[in-house]
């Protein structure tokens, strides 16, 4: 039987997450590098369920990990996704809305003093 995350007790999803990292470690050292980001995002979504969506606000503007040349700009949450806009170095917002798990959000910005 298969749970669901959102199932899950912090101590399972710590759990799942060491799984999914020794994963993404074994299919690395074999070349998989379909698997790697495979299991790579699953760790990032088990990891969002650990964090508290209610620390998430629209409006707001989170560093985006793993990706330093983007900032995102929150329009809402649901669940455990962030729906938004990405924002470039030059805090242009992208016209398309994506939704990201809130684990891949850094620290909150301020992109207002340009």
């Amino acid at each position: 039987m298969t749970m669901r995350y959102s199932d899950y007790t912090v101590e399972q999803l710590r759990e799942e997450v060491g799984k999914l990292k020794e994963k993404a470690q074994t299919a690395e050292q074999f070349g998989n590098i379909s698997e790697v980001a495979i299991n790579e995002r699953k760790m990032q979504l088990a990891i969002a369920y650990m964090l508290n969506p209610d620390d998430f606000h629209p409006e707001d503007v989170h560093e985006l990990k793993g990706d330093p040349g983007y900032k995102f700009k929150i329009n809402y949450i649901n669940g455990v996704f962030a729906w938004g806009h990405r924002v470039n170095l030059l805090n242009e917002v992208q016209e398309k809305e994506e939704a990201l798990p809130i684990s891949l959000l850094g620290e909150k910005v301020d992109i207002s003093q340009g």
